[in-house]
C-alpha cells in the first residue's frame, strides 16, 4: 500500500510541481503578447525566491512530523496559484501566482525524499529512488501529453486548470501513505534503528560534509545551466509555430521523459553496483553536449529530438 501510494504521488507531484512551468512562458508570449524581457523578468523573480527559500523549506521538512499535512497544504496553495493565472493573466497577478508556485514548489521535492526514507531502509534506498525518478518521468510526459490536447481542444489559458485537478488527486496519494508507517527518525538521516538525536542539527550536519558540499555545489551548477534551457527552447519553437504551440513544448518535454524514465530505473538498479559518482559524471557531462547542440540549428525536429 505505501509503496503504491508513494508512486502515485510521484507521478502526480510530476504534474503539479513545475511540469506547467514551460508552458507559462509560451502562453504569455503567444496568447497574451508579452514581451519577453516582461516574462523573464517573472520567471527570474520567481526563481531566485524559490532558490532562497529552498533550503529553509528542506530544514522545515526535516524538523516536523506533518510531512503529509505539509505537503498537503503545498498543494492547495500551487493550485490557487495556477487558477489565478488562468482567471488573471496580467503582470503583478501572474508574477505573484508564479513567486508563490515556485516557493511552495520546494517542498515537494524533499517532502518525498523524506517520506521515501522514513518508509524504506537503507539497502532498499536506490532501487526506490529510481522508482521515484521514473514515477515522476512518466508523470512529466502524462501532463504534457495532456496539456497538449487540452491545449489543442481548448486554448493554451485553460491549460493552467489541469493544476488544480492534478492536485486534488496528489492529496488523496499522500494521504494513502499511512501516517503510522514513517519512521521519522530514520526520515532526517538516523541510522538503522537509531533515534535521531534530539539536537541533531541538519546545519551542523552538512557544514561538516565536505563530499556533501561538494555534492550541493555540484547540483546546483548542473540545475543553473540546465534549468532554462527547455524554457527557452519551447519558446523558440512557440514563435516559430504559434498555431501549435503547446503542442511544440509537449513534443518537447514527451521526448526528454521517455529518455529519462528508463533511464531512471536502470539508475536504480545499477547504483548500488557501479558506484554514484561514474553515473553522475555521465549525466553532468550530457548538459555541456546538450546546450552546444542547440545552438547547431533552429530546426524543429532537431531542436526536439535534441
Amino acid at each position: 500500500m505505501r509503496s503504491r501510494a508513494l508512486d502515485a504521488l510521484n507521478f502526480l507531484l510530476a504534474d503539479v510541481r513545475g511540469a506547467l512551468g514551460p508552458y507559462l512562458n509560451v502562453f504569455l508570449v503567444t496568447s497574451m503578447h508579452w514581451s519577453q524581457s516582461s516574462v523573464g523578468v517573472v520567471t527570474t523573480v520567481s526563481g531566485l525566491l524559490a532558490l532562497t527559500v529552498q533550503t529553509p523549506a528542506g530544514a522545515l521538512i526535516d524538523a516536523t512530523r506533518a510531512k503529509r499535512a505539509l505537503v498537503v497544504v503545498s498543494l492547495g496553495l500551487l493550485a490557487v496559484g495556477a487558477v489565478t493565472i488562468f482567471a488573471l493573466p496580467t503582470f503583478w497577478p501572474v508574477l505573484t501566482a508564479n513567486t508563490l508556485m515556485a516557493v511552495v514548489g520546494d517542498i515537494f521535492g524533499p517532502a518525498v525524499a523524506a517520506l521515501t526514507l522514513g518508509l524504506f531502509p537503507a539497502a532498499a534506498l536506490a532501487r526506490r529512488l529510481g522508482r521515484n525518478s521514473a514515477f515522476d518521468h512518466a508523470g512529466n510526459a502524462a501532463i504534457a501529453v495532456a496539456a497538449g490536447l487540452v491545449g489543442w481542444a481548448f486554448s493554451q489559458r485553460a491549460v493552467f486548470l489541469l493544476v488544480p485537478a492534478f492536485a486534488v488527486a496528489a492529496v488523496f496519494a499522500v494521504l494513502a501513505i499511512p501516517a503510522g508507517a514513517i519512521d521519522h527518525a530514520r526520515a532526517r538521516g538516523a541510522r538503522e534503528g537509531e533515534a535521531a538525536a534530539a539536537g541533531m542539527s541538519v546545519w551542523r550536519v552538512f557544514a561538516d560534509s565536505r563530499p556533501l558540499l561538494i555534492f550541493g555545489a555540484c547540483a546546483f551548477l548542473f540545475h543553473f545551466a540546465n534549468a532554462p534551457l527547455l524554457p527557452l527552447v519551447g519558446q523558440k519553437l512557440a514563435t516559430a509555430h504559434k498555431d501549435i504551440a503547446t503542442a511544440m513544448v509537449s513534443a518537447c518535454i514527451i521526448a526528454a521523459q521517455l529518455v529519462m524514465l528508463p533511464i531512471a530505473l536502470l539508475v536504480g538498479h545499477t547504483a548500488d553496483r557501479l558506484g554514484r559518482k561514474p553515473i553522475l559524471l555521465i549525466g553532468f557531462g550530457m548538459l555541456p553536449i546538450r546546450a552546444v547542440l542547440y545552438t547547431r540549428s533552429d530546426n524543429s525536429a532537431w531542436l526536439i529530438t535534441v
